[in-house]
């Protein structure tokens, strides 16, 4: 079972990117898949979560607005797509089983991450 993300790079403030999270060794369909990141320095941070058995999701309040977490069962792919990026959303970024809950999502193993990099 392997989450692999992707699609990180380099971007100007206000910028756009589309991370990609491809999943090998099982399906996704029925599997709440999310995002984490972390910066240089600081403690890893849940981004996003979604859940296909409820439909719920969950943003953090720094990106809630900017980011938008989907899927493409046909795909086995989650994406993240981040608009209107700033300079503190530079990080390493990693997908991740995720379980929606009162209180914040917890998360599960997560793969190899992508580096975003937010900077003029």
């Amino acid at each position: 079972v392997q989450l692999q993300a992707s699609g990180g790079g380099l971007v100007q403030p206000g910028g756009s990117l589309r991370l990609s999270c491809v999943a090998s060794g099982f399906t996704l369909d029925y599997h709440a898949i999310g995002w984490l990141r972390q910066a240089p320095g600081k403690e890893r941070e849940g981004v996003s979560c979604l859940s296909p058995s409820d439909g719920s999701t969950y943003y953090a309040d720094s990106v809630k607005g900017r980011f938008i977490i989907s899927r493409d069962n046909a795909k086995n792919t989650v994406y993240l797509q981040m608009n209107s990026l700033k300079p503190e959303d530079t990080a390493v970024y990693y997908c991740a089983t995720c379980s929606n809950r009162v209180g914040g999502p917890t998360f599960g193993s997560w793969g190899q991450g992508t580096q975003v990099t937010v900077s003029s």
